[in-house]
C-alpha cells in the first residue's frame, strides 16, 4: 500500500500536533480547514490500529463533495469504502464513518454510540445541543489497540447557527461549569496561510479582499465580532463595551428583565441628562423559579430606579394558582412596567441605540455596556436574522436570545433621559424650592 498525501502547511501542522481534547482549526475562508480534517482522520486511523472515527458535515451533499469524493481517490489502494454504511474500513481494523445532521433531532441517531475521534467540520453550522449531544459519543470505543485520549477536532468560519458557542469556548476562553482551558485549543487560519490558493487561485484571493467591510473582516481576515448574518453588526466591543465607573446619583435608573425558567435576565440601565444609556448590572441565572427570580431582582433595586420593563406574557395568569408572573414579583415589592413585544421595531429601536452618531470627540453610540455584563456582551453580536424574516431576529440558538430581548423591552419602554443637575439638585426639585427664596 502507498499513500500519498501532500506536505501540510505550517498552521495545518500545527493542527495536526495538537492534542487537547477539544482542537479547532480555522476562523477564514480559505485556510485549507477540510483537508486538514480528512488527512489527520487517515493519519490517525492508520497509526492506530482500530481507531473509531466519526466526520460529520451538516448535510449529506456537503459530505460527499467535501470528504466522500475525495476519500475515495486518495484511500483506493489503502482502505474499503462500504457505501451503504458510508464507511472507510482499514486493514488494522480502524473505521471513519462519515455522516451528518441536517436537523438538529438527526445527532440522536449517535446516542449509545462510542467514537474514539470526532470530526466537526464547519462546527459553527451545528447547534450547541448538537455540539454536545456528540461530546456524549466522545469515549473510548475499547476497540483501539493503542492507549488513546478522545479527542473532537472542529474547523469552523464566523457565522452561523452555532457561532455563539464556538466563539465562547475557542475565541473567548469563556468558560462555565467543569469546562477546562487546558482542553480546548484554537489554531487560527486563514487564505494568506494556503499556499496552494496564493499561487494557483490569486483571483480567489481578490475577491475576499474587495468584499464590503463586514463580509471581508469576517471571511478574510476572520473576525469573530463580525458574520454573515449578524442582525446586528453595529456591534463592536472597542465603542460599546466600556470600564465601569461611578454612576451620578441623579441619572435615571431602570430595570429591564426576561423572564423564563430556562433563564432569568436582568439589567440595570443607568440614563444620562444627554440620553445615553450605560448598562450598569447584570443577572444572567437559569433555573429559578418566580420568587426566586423576584428576589435575585430586589438586589439590583434602590430608590433611584424608576422603572422595571418587563415584557406583556408576564401578565398571563398560571393555570395553577391564577396568578400571573408580574403579581408574584408585586407581591415582593417589585411592581413590573409592561413593554411592547413587538420584536421587528423593538430591534430596529435597538439598532439606533448602537448606532455610531458623530459627538465632537469621534464617534459614539447611545447605549453602551459596563465590562463585567458580559452575558449580555457575548450574546447580543451573536444574534442572526430570521430566515423567514431578515427583519426579526431567529430564536435559535435560543440561550443567545434572553439578554438582548431585555435590552429590546427598554428601548421599547422609551425610557426618559435624566433631568439635569442644577447645584446638586434636580432642576424640578429647585424649582419646587424657588418659594422658601423669597
Amino acid at each position: 500500500m502507498k499513500l500519498v498525501l501532500q506536505k501540510p502547511y505550517p498552521r495545518q501542522e500545527e493542527f495536526f500536533a495538537a492534542q487537547s481534547k477539544f482542537v479547532a482549526y480555522g476562523g477564514a475562508r480559505g485556510g485549507g480547514k477540510s483537508w486538514a480534517a480528512r488527512t489527520k482522520a487517515v493519519l490517525l486511523a492508520l497509526a492506530n490500529p482500530g481507531l473509531q472515527i466519526l466526520l460529520l458535515r451538516r448535510t449529506y451533499p456537503e459530505l460527499r463533495e467535501n470528504h466522500i469524493l475525495h476519500l475515495q481517490k486518495l484511500l483506493k489502494d489503502a482502505a474499503e469504502y462500504k457505501e451503504v454504511q458510508k464507511e472507510f474500513r482499514f486493514p488494522n481494523a480502524s473505521r471513519l464513518k462519515l455522516g451528518y445532521c441536517a436537523g438538529e433531532s438527526d445527532v440522536l441517531q449517535y446516542q449509545g454510540q462510542a467514537y474514539d475521534v470526532i470530526f466537526l467540520e464547519e462546527a459553527t453550522q451545528f447547534t450547541e445541543f448538537q455540539f454536545h449531544a456528540l461530546c456524549e459519543c466522545l469515549r473510548a470505543s475499547g476497540m483501539c489497540k493503542n492507549r488513546f485520549s478522545p479527542r473532537m477536532y472542529l474547523t469552523c468560519n464566523p457565522g452561523g447557527v452555532g457561532h455563539a458557542w464556538v466563539k465562547r469556548l475557542f475565541i473567548d476562553c469563556a468558560y462555565t461549569g467543569s469546562e477546562q482551558a487546558e482542553d480546548y485549543t484554537m489554531i487560527r487560519s486563514n487564505v494568506y496561510d494556503n499556499r496552494f490558493l496564493m499561487e494557483h487561485s490569486p483571483d480567489y484571493v481578490r475577491t475576499l479582499e474587495n468584499l464590503p467591510e463586514n463580509r471581508r473582516r469576517a471571511m478574510l481576515l476572520g473576525d469573530w465580532n463580525i458574520f454573515e448574518g449578524q442582525y446586528f453588526p453595529e456591534f463592536s466591543p472597542d465603542l460599546h463595551v466600556v470600564k465601569p465607573f461611578c454612576v451620578p446619583a441623579h441619572w435615571r435608573k431602570y430595570l429591564t428583565m426576561d423572564y423564563g425558567l430556562d433563564m432569568f435576565a436582568c439589567y440595570k440601565i443607568a440614563l444620562s441628562e444627554d440620553g445615553h444609556a450605560f448598562v450598569t448590572d447584570e443577572i444572567y441565572r437559569p433555573g429559578l423559579i418566580v420568587t426566586q427570580a423576584a428576589q435575585a431582582a430586589k438586589t439590583l433595586m434602590d430608590a433611584s430606579v424608576c422603572a422595571v420593563m418587563a415584557p406583556p406574557d408576564l401578565w398571563n395568569r398560571h393555570s395553577d394558582t391564577g396568578k400571573s408572573t408580574a403579581e408574584i414579583f408585586s407581591q415582593s415589592g417589585i411592581y413590573l412596567t409592561r413593554a411592547s413585544n413587538d420584536r421587528v421595531q423593538g430591534w430596529y429601536d435597538l439598532k439606533e441605540w448602537l448606532r455610531p452618531v458623530p459627538d465632537g470627540q469621534g464617534v459614539s453610540p447611545s447605549l453602551k455596556i459596563f465590562d463585567h455584563c458580559k452575558n449580555l456582551i457575548r450574546t447580543l453580536p451573536a444574534l442572526v436574522c430570521d430566515e423567514k424574516n431578515p427583519n426579526d431576529c431567529s430564536r435559535d440558538p435560543h440561550e443567545v436570545t434572553h439578554a438582548p430581548d431585555a435590552i429590546r423591552y427598554f428601548v421599547a419602554g422609551r425610557p426618559a433621559a435624566a433631568a439635569p443637575a442644577v447645584g446638586g439638585f434636580y432642576e424640578t426639585e429647585v424649582e419646587s424650592l424657588v418659594g422658601f427664596g423669597r
